[in-house]
């Protein structure tokens, strides 16, 4: 079967990929549809640290082929969006309801695939830039069939990502000001997030300005340019500042935005070692800065939500996908995405 491998040195269309089937607890998925996100060329640039090889992607929405012994919330033919959350569901993390917090789903990579005989990796316990995949049960969420499926991949990263650092991490309320720095795939969400919570105030900060209108279409009242500007807008600060780019300078720029009690919340990924610096003394106010793994979220709860959500209208999918792309263009996906030519585009089988 065809897929997209990272070998260490580039990312390569294949079609020699073997999958085994699902074991216990596990579901195979035929992938319809999966969003190329930055954390995939993050994998590529070596931003992010992987075991290779490894078939990318981590952001999809397929059908389920069969299921293993013991899953009774999916069946062959249900509408699935993919979370790579692959918590175990009985440690104490997950008994709270935080499974993002689950040990068992962190660093700990599988092998399902094979190429030639030799085991190859899964990235983000999901790999949906291939034909077929496998998950563990918890991680197939059934969505309604009348969801597209090019749209309901992007449930599964960007909108668990950025709508839930809002209303699951932040819990940004009404009337409130936010300021999101960068409007990529998942700085849209952020905004639509702060539409969703009624924020009154939302800035847009990004260097490209042919990025306005999209963000205002998902809930910018304010697009800037340049953070310097912020003030102009909000003199005493904000009281939400989500730095969606990964860029220290950034991470400082956000927290020095903070009007009394603010939050900060980090959702880009700078380098491994990278190091940010702020003046101790301006958090003294009750400030906040707040890191924020994949939204804080419940994905077998949130997804269900944002897909009912997006029946309703209030929540932004299809005008996610700026443009989609057959597998076999993967290096032209690659290109659109470092260009900042689109949002998110979408690879299809």
């Amino acid at each position: 079967m065809r897929g997209v491998l990272f070998d260490g040195r580039r990312a390569v269309v294949v079609d020699d990929l073997e999958v085994r089937g699902p074991g216990p607890g596990e579901v195979l998925v035929a992938v319809a549809a999966a969003g190329l996100c930055h954390s995939d060329l993050s994998v590529i640039d070596g931003t992010i640290p992987f075991p290779r090889p490894v078939v990318l992607g981590h952001e999809g929405a397929g059908v389920v082929e069969a299921v293993g012994a013991g899953v009774r919330h999916v069946v062959p033919g249900d509408h699935v969006a993919l979370s790579t959350l692959a918590n175990c569901g009985t440690c104490a993390d997950c008994d709270r309801g935080r499974p993002t917090m689950c040990r068992r789903a962190i660093g700990r990579p599988g092998q399902p695939f094979s190429r030639g005989g030799e085991p190859v990796y899964q990235f983000a316990s999901n790999s949906a830039f291939a034909e077929r995949t496998v998950v563990k049960a918890v991680q197939a969420v059934r969505i309604p069939a009348s969801l597209p499926l090019t749209s309901a991949a992007l449930i599964g990263c960007g909108v668990l990502t950025g709508v839930g650092a809002v209303l699951n991490r932040a819990r940004v309320d009404r009337g409130e000001s936010v300021v999101v720095i960068g409007a990529g795939g998942v700085g849209l969400n952020v905004l639509q997030g702060a539409r969703i919570a009624g924020a009154s105030t939302v800035v847009a900060v990004d260097a490209n300005p042919e990025k306005a209108a999209v963000a205002r279409q998902f809930g910018a009242t304010e697009f800037l340019t340049d953070v310097a500007r912020v003030r102009d807008v909000l003199p005493d600060g904000a009281d939400h500042v989500f730095e969606c780019v990964g860029r220290v300078e950034l991470v400082r720029a956000a927290i020095d935005l903070l009007d009394r009690h603010g939050q900060a919340v980090l959702l880009g990924m700078p380098a491994a070692d990278a190091e940010a610096s702020f003046v101790p003394a301006a958090l003294f106010l009750d400030k906040s800065v707040l890191g924020c793994r994949y939204g804080s979220s419940r994905p077998q709860r949130d997804v269900r939500l944002y897909a009912r959500l997006y029946e309703q209208g209030r929540l932004l999918l299809d005008e996610l996908v700026t443009r989609t792309y057959g597998v076999e263009e993967f290096g032209k996906a690659v290109e659109d995405a470092e260009a900042g030519r689109v949002a998110r585009g979408v690879l299809t089988f």
